[in-house]
């Protein structure tokens, strides 16, 4: 098996298309061993691994936390809440300290944009970023796209769509570098407030109106709206905001085609998208959650089999 270009996971710009392959086909091997009735490996028996989480996080902590111990991994869990942060101590200081205890790899969910990548220039553990404020959040990228490729035998022909909170989201970014890598086309959906400023360098598609967005869309991964990083006002409420650019089951009726829904969660039932959709048979949410620990699990192994080295 080949190896990965790249010694840490920051971001998904670093990858080159062959590493994206590789994680894919890794986790295929690992998603026949998830659905094995004796699911655990012993790969990861001699590594030990820090889950720095210092935003809240519910599926993408229980995700990277199930894929360490199907990998035999012994796992230190850090709350941020109950540390030394609370005190004044740095982010450098408090990892270095938990190195110290002999810990080869960090995952780390951090506030700060680019802060994984901080640590990865200052540290010799393996880092994987976890989401990083507004920045990257490599790992739902992956298996954003592994869960498309699931549904299609290839992503040159694929017109996937983001819609939402493209300004705030990591996920929105790490997607589009990821799906423009595979070969994808990229189109983003939503109010002007909500899109970056450097949308056009992106190279992706800007539809203002949702039923167009969706005609034009093989696959449409729904955003929810982050309020908890808006520090101004971007529309004047949720209840136009989804009158708008909610996906619902009236509008799906309304386009031609029939396309793949995503969410990468959490969602908020009938603002963005409404329960009859995110239920329905269109949907692959769930896919979504499963194939997030197979692309864990993947990157884990990667990135161990480097410190065997």
């Amino acid at each position: 098996m080949k190896d990965l270009s790249v010694d840490n996971l920051t971001t998904i710009k670093d990858l080159s298309k062959s590493d994206i392959e590789l994680i894919f086909n890794t986790a295929d091997n690992f998603k026949k061993i998830l659905n094995q009735p004796i699911k655990k490996v012993p790969s990861l028996r001699d590594i030990t691994i820090a889950n720095l989480f210092f935003e809240n996080s519910t599926r993408t902590k229980l995700s990277f936390e199930l894929a360490e111990k199907r990998l035999s991994a012994d796992i230190i869990n850090f709350s941020s809440s109950n540390s030394s942060v609370k005190k004044g101590e740095t982010l450098l200081d408090t990892v270095q300290n938990i190195l110290a205890m002999k810990v080869d790899m960090i995952v780390l969910r951090h506030s700060s944009p680019g802060a994984s990548i901080f640590l990865s220039r200052n540290i010799d553990a393996k880092i994987i970023n976890a989401g990083d404020g507004s920045h990257e959040h490599p790992t739902q990228a992956l298996l954003d796209s592994f869960s498309i490729r699931q549904n299609f035998s290839d992503f040159k022909s694929l017109n996937v769509l983001i819609i939402g909170d493209i300004i705030h989201s990591r996920v929105a970014l790490s997607n589009i570098f990821c799906l423009q890598k595979l070969g994808a086309k990229v189109g983003v959906c939503g109010p002007s407030t909500l899109m970056p400023k450097f949308l056009k360098s992106l190279n992706v598609e800007y539809f203002k109106d949702l039923r167009s967005a969706l005609s034009w869309s093989d696959v449409a991964n729904v955003l929810r709206i982050q309020l908890e990083r808006q520090k101004l006002k971007y529309f004047p409420s949720l209840r136009e905001y989804s009158s708008r650019f909610g996906v619902t089951k009236k509008v799906l009726d309304e386009i031609k085609n029939k396309v793949i829904l995503m969410h990468p969660g959490p969602i908020n039932r009938g603002v963005e998208i409404s329960s009859d959709v995110a239920d329905s048979k269109q949907s692959i949410i769930l896919d979504q959650v499963e194939n997030g620990v197979a692309i864990r699990m993947a990157v884990l192994y990667l990135l161990a089999k480097k410190i065997k080295k």
